[in-house]
């Protein structure tokens, strides 16, 4: 088939020397911080170990990315090696310890450090970190990572990575693909907070966790588990607090700035704990369904009905696959949407690196986190045709056939609980994030009102869309349509809960020069810009802005960007050209709201 590799503005500009070098976790910042990203050596085997390197590899670009410099598909059946030779900086030091964190590796990692395992990590979304410091050497520190992928052909989480790549369906990617870093703390250290609003209260609710290793000597905790806080902004006197780590501290604050898309304003945060110093910061942010005046369930934001428009948002790039070239790239994406009228992106079964969320976080942007969807071979035509069919019919069916959605094995649905756990530990600190999606069109679903559970008692402070499309299970606070083929029909004026359009459109235009396969995949095809701009403004105006009147609170556009054979974005792959006429979505952008 033939192929044109595209690539963005940002992608000639990348310093081999410094890649992504910006710190990459912007809610618990501090001063030490040494990035691992740049040229490592690489080699790709059968199951045993390779003393021998195959070559260079730009991480955290995955290999099968022309940004990595390898361009090579990871085989189920292959091992991916990563080695390199840690700075001389990082080296054994009295009372310090270095703490190593890759932010995400696709799918199994071991870690070793000078040939001892010092770490293994299932799960290739999800950042994890190890204290190597009784493995560093006072010489040369060799690092290794040894990588298996099985993508689509078992039943760990994939998102929409596939072997075969097709359609809606894209190139499957693997090993390190977010940034490697090490920091040096004290042997007492922070080493994870927690920041709740309480909007209804003006107040934060914060949970402070330290990690000591003068206890674990034997040594006490000479007062390592207290901790003070101060919360700052411009318009206000610093708040300062004490606390005691693992307890929970509510800190009121007074005549409170709310955050939102149009104002997203952001409080500073402080936390000291012994010689241990971090930086980071909250927002007072409320999302929750209530009745309007007229007794219908929206979404309301910050106490007042709040109509969500937003864009579905894949993550992929041309050149680096799930890894973006920098963070300008990220910020564009972001920023464009919201230059264009949206409120919210919808980020689509990925997790990106933290650094796109604080991005959200402080441009005033909406997010709508989708978990990873994982599980075997879904049955295609009962989770497309069939699905459209009964949710057309409104048509309910219990989502405990687990051999139809994919989920007969136990030890993956546990696999998925795990990381849903996770998703929502990692990122639930961001105030951008209103709603958690647990399951998208019943790929991998099992037993939703038991996740949703579990999810709300795990964060009570946002919204679950329970099963986005179809499949739905009755629970979860939103009654989430996907609707790419039919007049929009909303459920009956009894449900409880509010009624969000998560996914339309899906209409499609290839751009010549900015497409990089000969097929196009998408619902509806266009070849001129005007006439896709019809198309959209016709089904914004005949089937959202009269139904937001009988209880639509939020839409969800497809898509952000092209994304290989599916030419169905607002933006070509490459960034490049706008596809739809810019006025016309910020006018009706404009109307949509409550």
């Amino acid at each position: 088939m033939s192929r044109k590799q595209l690539k963005t503005r940002w992608a000639d500009q990348i310093d081999r020397e410094h890649v992504l070098g910006e710190y990459p976790r912007p809610l618990l910042v501090r001063e030490s911080y040494v990035n691992l990203n740049g040229v490592w050596e690489y080699a790709i085997t059968g199951k045993e170990r390779r003393n021998q390197f195959d070559g260079d590899i730009l991480v955290p670009f995955s290999p099968e990315a022309p940004l990595s410099g390898v361009e090579r598909q990871l085989k189920p059946q292959e091992t991916l090696w990563y080695r390199r030779m840690l700075p001389a900086g990082i080296r054994p030091e009295t009372g310090r310890r270095w703490i190593l964190h890759l932010g995400a590796v696709d799918q199994y990692a071991a870690v070793y450090l000078n040939g001892e395992l010092v770490k293994r990590h299932l799960g290739g979304y999800l950042p994890f970190s190890v204290d190597v410091t009784d493995a560093l050497k006072s010489t040369e520190n060799e690092l290794t990572v040894q990588v298996r992928d099985y993508s689509d052909a078992f039943y760990y989480s994939r998102g929409k990575q596939k072997i075969k790549r097709g359609g809606m369906f894209y190139t499957a990617q693997s090993g390190i693909w977010q940034t490697v870093w090490m920091e040096q703390v004290p042997e007492n250290y922070i080493a994870d907070l927690s920041v709740t609003p309480l909007y209804d209260e003006s107040a934060v609710r914060v949970k402070v966790r330290t990690v000591s290793h003068l206890h674990d000597k034997g040594q006490g905790e000479r007062n390592a588990g207290e901790f003070t806080i101060t919360i700052s902004s411009l318009d206000m006197q610093p708040i300062q607090a004490e606390g005691i780590a693992g307890e929970e501290l509510v800190i009121p604050i007074s005549d409170p700035h709310s955050w939102s898309p149009e104002d997203p304003f952001l409080y500073d945060i402080e936390i000291q704990a012994g010689e241990d110093r971090v930086r980071s910061y909250t927002a007072m942010r409320k999302i929750s369904v209530e009745k309007d005046e007229k007794g219908i369930p929206r979404l309301y934001l910050n106490n007042r009905p709040y109509f969500q428009k937003g864009v579905l948002d894949q993550g992929y790039w041309p050149e680096g696959l799930y890894t973006a070239p920098c963070d300008e790239a990220m910020v564009y994406d972001i920023q464009t949407m919201k230059d264009l009228g949206f409120n919210m992106l919808r980020k689509h079964v990925k997790i990106e690196p933290q650094r796109w969320y604080y991005h959200c976080d402080r441009l005033g942007m909406l997010v709508w986190q989708d978990m990873v969807n994982g599980g075997r071979d879904y049955q295609s035509w009962f989770v497309t045709y069939g699905a459209t069919a009964m949710e057309y019919f409104h048509l309910k069916m219990r989502d405990s056939r687990l051999w139809l959605l994919g989920r007969r094995d136990e030890r993956g649905r546990n696999q998925f609980v795990s990381e849903m756990r996770s998703t929502i530990h990692t990122l639930k600190n961001h105030p951008s994030i209103v709603t958690w999606v647990i399951f998208n069109e019943g790929w991998g679903q099992f037993h939703a009102n038991t996740l949703t559970q579990i999810a709300r008692e795990m964060d009570g402070s946002r919204l679950i869309d329970q099963a986005s499309g179809w499949f739905d299970q009755g629970g979860g606070d939103i009654r989430s349509i996907h609707d790419y083929f039919f007049p929009l029909r909303l459920p009956r004026r009894t449900e409880k809960r509010a009624i969000a359009l998560t996914e339309f459109g899906g209409y499609s235009m290839s751009v010549p020069g900015h497409h990089m396969y000969k097929k196009v995949y998408g619902y509806r095809i266009y070849t001129k810009k005007p006439e896709l701009t019809g198309g959209y403004r016709e089904w914004i105006e005949k089937e959202v802005i009269p139904n937001i009147a009988n209880g639509l609170s939020a839409t969800v556009y497809t898509q952000l960007s092209d994304v290989e054979e599916e030419t169905n974005g607002i933006l070509t792959y490459d960034r490049e050209i706008t596809k739809l006429e810019e006025e016309t979505v910020r006018e009706l952008n404009e109307k949509m709201k409550l």
